[in-house]
């Protein structure tokens, strides 16, 4: 079928054609409704009249930039790396990926299951849910899916492959560079300039050149390194959750890069979140559990990763016999503490684009009292600052937790 943009009665009659929907529905009548509320894709609630639970979600990705308009030509074929992607992944760690139902990449369309039971994390955070079981959860999923799409893991031409397969993700990189790396610490057009007017904040950060030197050491590994197949934006807003389970959603800037960039833009987010406590709630034991969280999602994704790099004899890296036991070890956890250091440097640069750039975050755009939001943005370029300035001599997580907590 030729690409054409679907809306809520075209999507039904689309997915009708397909036996597999057709089949999970049954002899049932099925509506839609547009449920995104995302910067890039359009996503669709399919389900059943008759059964509401029984459902599906529908997502398409549109030629250009949802959160701004048809003026910023945006390529759909994003969404072939999304199915891609999540096709990897599920294979890798089925728990934390929903189901996929139908793909097309002709349509840049994806069918999977319904999380009813799951609400975004990002809204669980801000309004104080605690979820105890998530350290546990996304420690496992990061350590396995960075772990076993690396160099560590694969075959010298089966990561080859997976590059092939993944690198063409050209505009979503790019959009990563500029929106993450560059824009949001310069006058651009694409920030929210309303807030950026006679703003010192803003013209701080604009002029700190000591600091936009680091980003670019930083930018420079996101645009070079080719580690392992990266979600690309796995922050809290891509991540569904219930107290029992965690599915990682919307891999749409899947590409091989860098170890550190999902597990940075994850801190990020949980760092965010933290800052949104400590100036709106005020709730010292949920700020005491997110440091707690932190700390135990970047120690037991290190455990994690270096027990699956045990476990395995011969990598493309480095074949067996090659080092003697003792220093396979030493250098082993040098190298996942080099992740954890880049982790740090990226959370800064994603905590800070955030303030001033085109895409902020609720926990910090999102409050109303303008006093309290400017004392947010403060407080996030400050954390993010010592972030971005020291992460390559950080040695452990509770260094990391101490810039957190000192900031205030």
């Amino acid at each position: 079928m030729n690409y054409k943009v679907l809306d809520v009665n075209s999507v039904i009659e689309y997915l009708l054609t397909i036996k597999a929907i057709e089949t999970f529905f049954g002899s049932d009548t099925i509506k839609a409704q547009e449920i995104g509320d995302g910067n890039l894709n359009y996503v669709y609630k399919v389900s059943s009249e008759q059964d509401p639970e029984k459902a599906l979600i529908a997502k398409q990705a549109v030629p250009y930039l949802r959160c701004v308009g048809e003026e910023f030509p945006l390529s759909r074929e994003r969404m072939t790396f999304e199915i891609r992607a999540l096709d990897k992944f599920y294979k890798i760690f089925p728990n934390f990926i929903p189901k996929v139902q139908h793909s097309s990449e002709e349509m840049s369309l994806v069918v999977m299951e319904y999380l009813g039971n799951h609400i975004i994390m990002r809204e669980g955070l801000i309004n104080g849910v605690k979820y105890t079981k998530f350290s546990e959860h996304i420690s496992t999923y990061m350590s396995a899916t960075l772990f076993y799409t690396s160099s560590l893991a694969l075959s010298s031409s089966n990561k080859r492959e997976l590059m092939d397969k993944f690198n063409g993700n050209t505009e979503l990189c790019k959009l990563t560079e500029d929106l993450v790396f560059s824009f949001p610490f310069m006058e651009h057009e694409t920030n929210d300039n309303e807030n950026v007017t006679s703003n010192p904040n803003a013209k701080k950060l604009f002029e700190d050149f000591e600091f936009k030197e680091k980003v670019l050491d930083l930018k420079y590994k996101f645009m070079t390194q080719s580690d392992a197949l990266l979600h690309g934006d796995l922050h809290t807003g891509s991540i569904m959750i219930n107290k029992d389970e965690t599915y990682v959603i919307d891999p749409e800037f899947a590409f091989v890069g860098p170890f550190g960039f999902d597990v940075g833009a994850l801190l990020a987010n949980l760092v965010n979140n933290y800052i949104h406590h400590c100036v709106v709630t005020k709730d010292e034991e949920f700020k005491e559990w997110l440091l707690q969280t932190i700390k135990e999602v970047l120690d037991k994704f290190s455990e994690k990763f270096l027990q699956y790099w045990r476990e395995l004899k011969d990598s493309a890296l480095c074949v067996s016999g090659y080092l003697d036991d003792r220093t396979s070890e030493v250098y082993k956890k040098r190298f996942v503490k080099n992740i954890i250091r880049d982790s740090v440097g990226f959370a800064g640069c994603k905590m800070a684009r955030r303030v001033y750039g085109v895409a902020g975050v609720a926990e910090i755009r999102g409050i109303q009292d303008v006093t309290l939001r400017g004392e947010a943005e403060e407080l996030a370029l400050k954390i993010a600052r010592e972030f971005v300035m020291n992460y390559d001599k950080i040695n452990t997580s509770d260094e990391i937790l101490e810039i957190i907590k000192n900031a205030r």
